[in-house]
C-alpha cells in the first residue's frame, strides 16, 4: 500500500484536541501543498483565516449573536470555537469568471480544506472540520471580515491529538456500490 493511502486509510477526525497546536511557520508549507488540489482556471477561489486566541472569543460571541440568544447567556456555543487553541477558516473567493461556476469553485475550496485536514494528520495533529446553521449568519461572516464574493465554508479545530485517543471506527463501504460505469 503506498504511503498516501495509508494515511487517507487511516484518517479520522478527533473531536476532542489538546491544547499543543501547529505554529504559522509550521502551516506554511502545508498550505501550499495544499494549494495543489484540482483548480480549473487557476483561480487560486479560497482563502484560509488562522484564529488564535482572543479570535477564538469574538467568534464564540458571533456565534451566540446569530443564535438569537443575544439577552440569554449560552455558554456552550461561546464555547465551541474554545475547544481547539488553533481554528482555521475555510473561505469560499469566488472569483469572476465565465469559465469556472460558483459551485465548481466552492468545490476547490473545500478540496483545499479537506487536503489540508490530512496534511495536518499525517504531520501528526488532531483536526476535525466543524460546519453549523450558524456558518454563513450575518455576525460571523462580519467577525470574519468576508467579502460579498466569499462564502464561509467551515473552520478546521487543530491540536494535539489527545494521549488518551482511542482509534476511531470508521464503517467501512463496499466501494462497489460508489463506483460504477456508464
Amino acid at each position: 500500500m503506498s504511503k498516501v493511502l495509508t494515511a487517507v486509510a487511516g484518517r479520522r477526525s478527533y473531536s476532542r484536541v489538546s491544547v499543543d497546536a501547529p505554529s504559522h511557520a509550521e502551516l506554511l508549507p502545508l498550505v501550499e501543498a495544499a494549494a495543489r488540489v484540482a483548480d480549473h482556471g487557476a483561480l487560486r477561489p479560497w482563502r484560509l483565516i488562522e484564529l488564535r486566541g482572543a479570535a477564538r472569543e469574538r467568534l464564540g460571541e458571533a456565534l451566540v449573536a446569530a443564535s438569537g440568544k443575544k439577552g440569554e447567556r449560552d455558554p456552550g456555543m461561546a464555547a465551541k470555537p474554545l475547544r481547539a487553541e488553533l481554528l482555521i477558516a475555510v473561505v469560499a473567493s469566488r472569483q469572476r469568471s465565465s469559465k469556472v461556476p460558483k459551485w465548481e469553485q466552492d468545490a476547490t475550496a473545500a478540496g483545499v480544506a479537506h487536503m489540508l485536514s490530512l496534511l495536518l494528520a499525517d504531520a501528526g495533529w488532531g483536526v476535525f472540520w466543524r460546519t453549523g446553521p450558524l456558518t454563513r449568519a450575518t455576525t460571523v461572516r462580519k467577525m470574519h471580515k468576508l467579502a460579498d464574493t466569499e462564502e464561509l465554508l467551515g473552520w478546521l479545530y487543530v491540536g494535539g491529538v489527545p494521549a488518551n485517543a482511542k482509534a476511531g471506527k470508521r464503517l467501512k463501504i463496499d466501494p462497489e456500490k460508489f463506483l460504477s460505469a456508464l
